[in-house]
């Protein structure tokens, strides 16, 4: 059995990698809540936000709900409630998918694409306030790495 190790099997983290898994934990909630407050001037949630951001990088503002849900990391259950939410607020629409009887396709709409425009610049600033400006050039690029390489185990 390991130093780390009790009776039971449990592996326990070192007071070093105590350390390191609870900053980290504290540096994703501190800069997720500034961020977020930032984004609620504008009426949107980070999830509002991501949709719309992510939405924009499609041509014509157009996704399928599934290829849109593969690429936020969400099932397609959580981003249609999500979407019913957002298209009641006529940010997006849905619209049938031409390719998939079944599927629908989530457009932005003129108030979304407007929204986005005037959300933009203030997440921008938050994220460089609440993340990149307190980082060395260097500290950014080894963050980038190490986030790259945790998000690419599976």
């Amino acid at each position: 059995m390991s130093m780390n190790e009790n009776e039971h099997g449990v592996h326990w983290l070192t007071d070093e990698e105590e350390r390191a898994w609870r900053a980290y934990r504290r540096m994703v909630i501190a800069v997720q809540t500034r961020t977020v407050q930032d984004l609620a001037t504008h009426g949107l949630s980070e999830p509002d936000y991501e949709v719309l951001s992510t939405l924009s990088e499609h041509p014509g503002g157009t996704s399928t709900l599934h290829e849109q849900a593969a690429k936020m990391g969400w099932s397609r259950s959580r981003l249609s409630r999500h979407a019913t939410r957002m298209e009641a607020r006529d940010l997006i629409r849905r619209a049938p998918d031409p390719t998939d009887g079944r599927g629908c396709l989530l457009v932005l709409t003129e108030t979304g694409w407007d929204t986005l425009r005037e959300a933009a610049p203030t997440h921008l600033d938050s994220v460089r306030r609440h993340f990149v400006d307190r980082l060395e050039p260097e500290e950014l690029a080894i963050l980038g790495r190490i986030a790259e390489k945790i998000a690419d185990e599976q």
